[in-house]
């Protein structure tokens, strides 16, 4: 309960959902292995809140073919508990947000769609403080290393994959990540060494089979793949086969890396304490915001682990450059229409700006894309 330490108070909450039109459909190896659609569009919940005091901030969260509508309705049956609250005591916001709906648990689409929430109350914080979010947190480095995913789907031909990774390159970006997981493994063999020629050997690669192995077959392709020297190998199994996952860590010279599908820090440490990851890759946005991602965070680097963040660079770039294992942030540049401003990329790293919070504002482009709003309180 907001006491005489009270400083200010939430007065109004806006949540909007907007949905992002994709350049062209997405594949990865779920769609060629008939488990799921080409993705055709993002759609994003973003909350914006301002208190009383004048003071503002953005938050989001998203997801991918499909619960879009499903976190906007949840984060409207729970917004109205913020109005009054202080915003600096995010902390006991987000667990009264969890009660708030806690009928339907903690993890998935309820603390996904608190998640933009408490995200916006991040921002504000470190807006009020006229700091970007990494320096509120304490930034161990102001530059994290950055790698390329969006521009080595599957769905891409092999010419075009080493025409993307070089623009990549040529923008400043450090390291190339490809999908593989293909019904016929000698296709992934192929892909993988015709961009490993193709590029300069001192470029890291990774390679990413969104969960389409099994077990032995991802033995096998991760023992093929070890000549190549690859930076990891991300998501070989099912994202839930802890067990599994910690075999191949064992058993290959090459990192695993897993964790974006994950939507509960719970979740994490079960992974963790198995040994199922070398590079944990948890996504703010997927298990309830930044609060928790902080919570995990410091349970990762007590193991000692490094950590790449999924996705939403806008977010995981403070949360990197905060973490104090040198980490890696994945570079995507689906959300350009979503934000006005861009985030540097040069020698290999993505840099901290010196906006303050997380240096976003939304475009026109992603006002006219907005499906559904809801607002709460008075604006002040």
């Amino acid at each position: 309960m907001a006491g005489d330490a009270t400083i200010d108070r939430i007065a109004h909450v806006s949540l909007s959902s907007i949905v992002l039109p994709l350049t062209n459909p997405i594949s990865d190896a779920k769609v060629l292995t008939g488990r799921q659609r080409p993705m055709t569009e993002v759609v994003f919940l973003f909350a914006e809140m301002t208190s009383e005091d004048g003071h503002e901030g953005i938050g989001f969260s998203y997801s991918k073919r499909a619960g879009g509508p499903g976190q906007f309705a949840h984060a409207t049956e729970i917004a109205p508990v913020l109005i009054g609250e202080d915003p600096s005591d995010i902390g006991r916001i987000w667990t009264k947000l969890t009660w708030a709906g806690a009928s339907v648990g903690r993890s998935g689409l309820a603390v996904q769609a608190i998640a933009a929430i408490d995200v916006a109350l991040w921002d504000l914080k470190a807006r009020r403080a006229g700091l970007p979010l990494a320096k509120l947190l304490g930034a161990h480095r102001d530059s994290v290393r950055t790698y390329n995913t969006s521009g080595g789907f599957l769905h891409t031909p092999v010419e075009e994959v080493i025409e993307n990774a070089e623009k990549s390159l040529n923008a400043g970006i450090g390291a190339i990540k490809l999908k593989v997981g293909q019904p016929d493994w000698r296709q992934d063999m192929a892909r993988v060494t015709a961009v490993r020629e193709a590029l300069d050997p001192d470029v890291p690669i990774m390679v990413d089979a969104n969960q389409q192995w099994d077990r032995a077959t991802a033995m096998r392709m991760g023992r093929l793949f070890e000549p190549f020297g690859l930076l990891w190998i991300e998501e070989p199994l099912d994202a839930y086969d802890a067990e599994g996952h910690a075999n191949l860590a064992r058993a290959l010279d090459t990192p695993i890396a897993t964790g974006e599908m994950l939507s509960s820090v719970a979740e994490h440490v079960r992974l963790i304490d198995a040994g199922a990851a070398d590079i944990v890759q948890p996504d703010a946005p997927r298990i309830g915001g930044i609060t928790q991602f902080l919570k995990l965070a410091a349970y990762a680097e007590h193991r000692q682990l490094e950590m790449a963040p999924h996705f939403a660079m806008e977010i995981h770039l403070h949360l990197a450059a905060a973490y104090p294992i040198e980490p890696w942030v994945e570079h995507f540049d689906w959300l350009a229409p979503l934000f006005n401003e861009r985030l540097e990329t040069r020698d290999g790293r993505m840099y901290v700006s010196e906006r303050p919070g997380l240096g976003i504002t939304l475009t026109e482009q992603a006002r006219a894309w907005t499906a559904a709003t809801a607002e709460f309180g008075t604006r002040p």
